[in-house]
């Protein structure tokens, strides 16, 4: 359920790209500082995009700097720290710790069920500080699980289920903002799990795992289908998203909303057309164009 919300890099000056990198960098640290090195590597784009989200919105005052670090040894990153940096790697720890027993629940993998054993700690301090948030991610985990196990054939459960455990991640404060964030963690949660379906859909199928859209893969307009429902999710963030009175970082975020969640999408059809002996299309500078098409430069 990882790495779906991220940037369109192509369609984001230089500046902006060493924006989006400083906030990813100032989680990195964060989570180092806080969680060790294992708590480093579960650092997300998704969670990335909530920290720019949260800080467009509550403005806090933030420290920058530049430093070295393990992935990047030779030449120093710039950083972004707030106070909201905390929160958003405690939930990106509660996310990743799941996804871990997740893994090893539903593919029996060793290397899920040892992330999961090493964040237990990380995550037993998180669920500390927000008793009410874990319960709530544990509760539709739970009620994902007996969707998988009974067979429902409608992502629509699912995917709702989905939506209210990014809902009250998003939601960080009760207060004037707390429905809207809300309301964009529901999209955004409802369009990944959809999306997450849609990406597993063939290796599900080899292996014989649970997959909500394995009924709705039958129909000739499969792809057509998909592709309306996931326009639809990601607009009910959109929707809300554009009520906020936001100004920094506008450009970035709406990037990602608008493009970067997209790309893994792009990228998977484009997997399928190949598949298929259809030229995969592509998009440079606003225009389709067929992967076989040549031109100058190109």
């Amino acid at each position: 359920m990882f790495g779906y919300v991220t940037i369109a890099a192509g369609a984001l000056t230089p500046e902006q790209q060493a924006r989006y990198c400083s906030f990813y960098c100032g989680l990195c640290h964060t989570l180092k500082e806080r969680y060790g090195v294992m708590g480093r590597m579960t650092l997300s784009y998704d969670v990335t995009f909530l920290y720019l989200l949260l800080s467009s919105l509550y403005e806090p005052e933030a420290q920058s700097g530049q430093a070295r670090c393990l992935p990047h040894p030779l030449k120093p990153h710039a950083y972004v720290q707030n106070e909201l940096c905390g929160y958003c790697c405690d939930m990106n720890i509660a996310l990743a710790y799941h996804k871990c027993l997740d893994d090893w629940q539903d593919e029996r993998s060793l290397a899920g069920r040892a992330e999961a054993g090493l964040l237990k700690k990380s995550y037993l301090r998180v669920q500390e500080r927000y008793p009410e948030k874990c319960a709530e991610i544990e509760k539709c985990l739970r009620e994902l699980k007996v969707i998988e196990q009974t067979g429902e054939t409608s992502p629509d459960a699912g995917a709702n289920l989905s939506a209210r455990m990014l809902g009250v991640i998003y939601r960080y404060r009760e207060d004037l903002w707390g429905d809207t964030l809300g309301r964009i963690g529901e999209g955004l949660g409802r369009f990944i799990y959809l999306m997450d379906a849609y990406d597993d859909l063939a290796g599900d199928k080899r292996h014989g795992r649970y997959n909500p859209l394995v009924a709705l893969s039958a129909h000739d307009d499969y792809e057509e289908r998909v592709k309306e429902s996931l326009t639809l999710l990601i607009a009910e963030s959109t929707d809300a998203f554009e009520t906020l009175p936001l100004v920094q970082d506008m450009d970035i975020l709406r990037n990602i909303l608008y493009a970067g969640c997209w790309t893994r999408y792009e990228l998977k059809r484009q997997q399928c057309e190949r598949g298929r002996g259809v030229p995969a299309l592509r998009k440079e500078g606003g225009h389709t164009r067929t992967a076989n098409h040549k031109e100058d430069g190109a």
